[in-house]
């Protein structure tokens, strides 16, 4: 295995070398030497591009590690996570001999095991490869796993873990975090997604949660047919769900169907706590009864109890454009630090909620509040846990469903009555009334606090015993470095004298010596300029105008949702890579 791995190292080593000289020469001009390079969101984007196109050439694992990647905006920057969130998992099938010798060990001969096996694979995806078969006079899918996928698995997982030290190096402590522990997550995750026992265990889980409702079919698991390698199904036919011409011509409701697709997803997320992962719309089909069939459930997870009463909490913030809760929310989800810039964190909640609002009070879309919670993600050391990401990415992609069959949907509107429908908002009004009258009770209590406090403050002024005591925080060094620019520029000043008496007395090796001090702290002090431009920055001040400029425009692409759900065409995959992946990445 590390025979492999250490091949694979080089394989990887060199599809990457061209973007590591870029990252290099952000941090020194000139690799060795110079000083940084401003990196554009254009520079950004193209690289993405760049980058998508090698994990496309590295093969499934690194697939699936782009997957991964496009819901973590703690980690990568939004350029990158809108330019992944294009990466769909669908690459052409294996042929059919490799994937027959999986059958073979798992089932025996396909045309025994099953009554007759149709050859020609109807999708493939980066870790296994759909079949139509017939077993029992019923029509079956079966899922079969990528030949040799586990030996590849294995010696890529060892590539990233060599790697990551390697990576730390060069990002910041808070983003190195969320690097590990996303490193972690992804070996977990694609384990999990290879083990087909696993997956037939959490679609029957799912499936259970929705015992009699109409509104959605899950195929059953066929138990005598599946193994961890090999998933036998119930085939289910349908119409792919963002081709609206057909649904139009079936006469299917789309608005309705939109408003049932997010229903189930609320369900899922906050009542039952499992959940299907991987909602793009080749896994999404309709029935001609207006039935939501759903496929694929390898990316699947879990939500803890505590992290579902949060997210309601979220939601009903939201709805109630409270920030103060939004933000209490996001602190207890572990997704904002406690330590964070309250009042600048609020500032770009509450410009997102207004950009956008509607003409009536609700009327805005979840996809957009997180995409701009995501672009702030990047901007402040804030984590996600695991399967939160996974929530954040369903909750988007959904939306691009949703809005791809009624461009009008209003995403905000539907999780509000699903709340009040299920009790959850009546509770959250409750305890927002219970907040608003501890608050007028303490105002009450001040406004009788206040005047002797206010007297005794005057009476001191009064009598010039009033002092004020201030700690300045100085987090980003500015008084160091302002002071360490004083030293040098009197030791440059100290220095110039000292060389012009010297060369006035023409004492030549004294004079030598005081005009090499000089230039010496000369270049200090002009070190100290350079690297304050670099190093030294304001907290971020977030307009109206800074968050649309973050957004990508309409000819660049606006991420996943878009780019998946499309305008009710066929979902194209990302085909093979343009261009050359070890060309130049970008022009001095």
């Amino acid at each position: 295995m590390n025979v492999r791995a250490y091949g694979r190292f080089f394989v990887v080593v060199r599809q990457f070398f061209p973007l590591i000289v870029a990252y290099l020469r952000d941090r020194r001009r000139f690799i060795l030497f110079g000083g940084q390079r401003e990196v554009t969101s254009a520079m950004r984007r193209e690289r993405a591009r760049t980058l998508l196109d090698t994990l496309l050439t590295l093969g499934p694992t690194f697939i699936k590690l782009g997957q991964i990647l496009s819901t973590r905006p703690d980690v990568l920057p939004p350029e990158y996570v809108a330019e992944f969130s294009k990466l769909q998992d669908e690459v052409p099938p294996a042929d059919w001999s490799e994937a027959e010798m999986v059958i073979r060990e798992e089932l025996g001969p396909a045309e025994e095991a099953f009554d007759s096996f149709d050859t020609d694979a109807i999708s493939g995806a980066s870790l296994g490869q759909v079949y139509r078969a017939e077993l029992d006079g019923e029509q079956v899918a079966v899922k079969v796993r990528r030949p040799g996928i586990e030996e590849l698995v294995e010696a890529d997982l060892k590539v990233i873990k060599w790697s990551l030290p390697v990576i730390i190096r060069f990002i910041g402590e808070a983003r190195s975090f969320s690097l590990e522990t996303l490193a972690d997550e992804f070996d977990t995750t694609i384990h999990q997604e290879i083990d087909y026992a696993r997956e037939a265990r959490m679609l029957e889980e799912i499936k259970a949660n929705f015992a009699g409702n109409d509104d959605i079919r899950i195929p059953s698991v066929v138990e005598s047919h599946s193994t961890p390698r090999v998933l036998t199904m119930e085939y289910v036919s349908g119409t792919k769900v963002t081709d609206t011409d057909e649904l139009d011509s079936m006469g299917i409701d789309r608005t309705g169907l939109a408003e049932r697709l997010e229903r189930i997803y609320l369900q899922m997320i906050v009542d039952d706590g499992v959940f299907h992962a991987d909602p793009h719309p080749g896994n999404l089909a309709v029935k001609p009864d207006g039935t939501l069939v759903f496929y694929d459930f390898g990316m699947s997870g879990r939500v803890e109890g505590y992290i579902q009463e949060k997210i309601i909490e979220f939601y009903i913030g939201i709805a109630n454009q409270d920030i103060d809760a939004i933000l209490d929310a996001l602190v207890e989800m572990g997704t904002l630090s406690p330590d964070a810039d309250r009042e600048t964190m609020g500032n770009v909640m509450e410009l997102a909620i207004q950009d956008v609002r509607g003409e009536e009070v609700e009327q805005y879309r979840i996809q957009e509040v997180v995409g701009q919670v995501e672009d702030t993600i990047y901007e402040f050391p804030l984590r996600l846990p695991a399967n939160l990401a996974l929530v954040l990415r369903v909750a988007t992609v959904v939306e691009g469903v949703c809005v791809t069959l009624e461009p009008n949907f209003d995403f905000i509107s539907v999780a509000t009555d699903y709340l009040v429908e299920e009790g959850y908002r009546e509770e959250g009004i409750k305890q927002f009334l219970e907040s608003r009258g501890e608050e007028v009770q303490d105002l009450a209590e001040a406004a009788v606090r206040t005047p002797p406090k206010l007297e005794q403050t005057l009476d001191s002024l009064n009598q010039g015993e009033l002092s004020v005591h201030a700690d300045l925080d100085d987090t980003d060094g500015l008084f160091e470095s302002l002071a360490n620019r004083l030293i040098f520029g009197a030791l440059l000043t100290a220095g110039v004298i000292s060389t012009a008496m010297l060369y006035s007395f023409a004492t030549t090796g004294a004079t030598v010596v005081a005009a090499a001090f000089s230039i010496g702290v000369a270049l200090f002090l002009v070190r100290s300029f350079r690297s304050g431009r670099s190093g030294t920055r304001a907290t971020p001040e977030f307009t109206r105008q800074g968050l649309s400029q973050q957004r990508p425009t309409e000819a660049e692409g606006t991420g996943g949702i878009e780019a998946m759900a499309g305008t009710g065409e066929d979902t194209e995959s990302v085909g093979a890579p343009t261009g050359d992946p070890e060309g130049d990445i970008e022009n001095d």
